[in-house]
């Protein structure tokens, strides 16, 4: 698929991804423009920023951009450190923002489609190009693009409450004493909205244990009461693999959970699944569970359940979703999470990111599951799927488990292919970027 050469490259987001891509872009010499929602680059990891990272410096700085950074004089930080949030944003993603140029900030995207064309045309939408429909400070632009890297993550979709996926009965309703994002407790006024309160915590991922944790303290010098709802039966798994965890950082995080609960400071209810959520007429809140549970006199709610992509601003595009995950089809069977979990996602590039747009959906793989998991330490010395039979793995639990597709004879018809970032991209493609936290 051909497009003008002289149109650009069109990034949605400038956050850690987007501009790591429109680093690459300006290493093989494609013209790019950013595009970022916010006041500034990084707004949405700022939203964080008080959330200290699980990975060191190493392996948050993109080797492009540290190339471009370097031209600038750059200050590096040391490698082996940790930053928060905001230290990713001020020491990394500002000054790359202000090395590549044409990043516009405060410019949202609405709407992506081809030009002259709705989805339902299919007339020349091989060589026409995407254009880009922007609000901006000074009102809505059209740009016209070659090719549309979406890199506008996750932040702004958090999962509700309502543990079959949507929003409890009720929770919108009470939705002034509902948080979905960590709290900053150095903060005077969220200390305050919490101090002295029984505050409930659902979910189990890292986000619901560093409100956990933070609490726990806040437990011991103001007396705060904190619930923690777990939807499994059991909390075990919410701590993760801590000793065993590849991260050593987020290990710590989920031990540091664990001695929370056993010290008392923080009260488990396993098997909850929250449905409702109502006043209980002494001015709390009441929580029900599917099974007829339920927890009383709740002053705060803390929903940290995770994030879903919206692609309803691609909706004029004809993308090829995965009906689980919503990420590219290719994509999903090497990042799903009931099969992957910490250090057995395999590397890859545009070709497993991008959608197929107007051409014909590729043949499908036979099976979408790759045969096993080649641990970290031999993925340099092997290919992207070895034909070795089936094994067991480690998760980040640290629990041995079977790779459900390792017993069916497997063969993939193509190999996973690595190319450099910005290279398919010259063909016309709609590429959409996944993050995990």
């Amino acid at each position: 698929m051909t497009q003008p050469s002289s149109l650009p490259v069109v990034v949605i987001g400038a956050g850690p991804i987007g501009l790591a891509a429109a680093a690459n872009l300006a290493a093989y010499g494609v013209p790019f423009v950013v595009l970022e929602a916010g006041s500034s680059a990084g707004s949405a990891v700022s939203g964080w920023g008080h959330v200290r990272l699980f990975s060191p410096w190493s392996e948050l700085v993109d080797p492009r951009a540290r190339q471009l950074l370097d031209v600038t004089g750059w200050d590096a930080p040391p490698l082996d450190e940790y930053p928060t949030g905001a230290e990713w944003v001020d020491t990394y993603l500002a000054p790359l923002a202000a090395a590549l140029g044409h990043v516009l900030p405060e410019h949202r995207v609405i709407a992506v489609s081809k030009a002259g064309r709705d989805v339902l045309v299919d007339a020349d939408r091989d060589t026409t190009p995407f254009i880009v429909h922007v609000e901006g400070p000074d009102g809505p632009r059209q740009l016209a693009a070659r090719a549309v890297i979406d890199a506008s993550g996750t932040w702004h979709g958090p999962n509700p409450l309502g543990s079959d996926g949507i929003a409890a009965s009720g929770e919108r309703a009470h939705a002034d004493r509902i948080s979905y994002r960590i709290p900053d407790l150095a903060d005077t006024t969220a200390r305050a909205r919490y101090a002295g309160k029984h505050v409930v915590v659902a979910g189990t991922g890292a986000s619901a244990k560093t409100a956990i944790v933070g609490l726990r303290a806040l437990a011991a010098a103001d007396g705060t009461r904190v619930t923690w709802l777990i939807r499994r039966g059991s909390a075990s798994p919410a701590y993760g693999g801590e000793e065993a965890d590849e991260l050593a950082q987020r290990g710590a995080l989920g031990s540091d959970a664990r001695r929370a609960v056993e010290d008392g400071a923080v009260t488990t209810v396993t098997g909850f699944h929250p449905v409702a959520v109502t006043a209980d007429g002494d001015g709390g809140l009441r929580i029900e569970s599917a099974d007829g549970k339920a927890v009383d006199a709740v002053d705060e709610v803390i929903a940290l359940t995770g994030f879903r992509p919206d692609p309803t601003v691609l909706a004029e595009l004809r993308l090829d979703l995965d009906p689980v995950l919503g990420a590219p089809r290719d994509l999903a069977p090497h990042i799903d999470p009931r099969f992957h979990s910490c250090g057995s996602v395999q590397p890859h590039g545009v070709d497993l990111l991008s959608h197929p747009g107007d051409r014909r959906l590729r043949r499908r793989h036979e099976v979408v599951r790759p045969r096993h998991v080649i641990p970290r330490a031999d993925r340099l010395r092997a290919g992207p799927f070895d034909r070795r039979p089936p094994r067991r793995r480690r998760g980040c639990s640290g629990r041995s488990r079977a790779h459900p597709a390792g017993d069916r004879g497997v063969r993939w018809r193509r190999r996973l292919r690595r190319q450099p970032a910005g290279r398919g991209l010259l063909r016309e493609r709609v590429t959409t970027s996944i993050s995990a936290t």
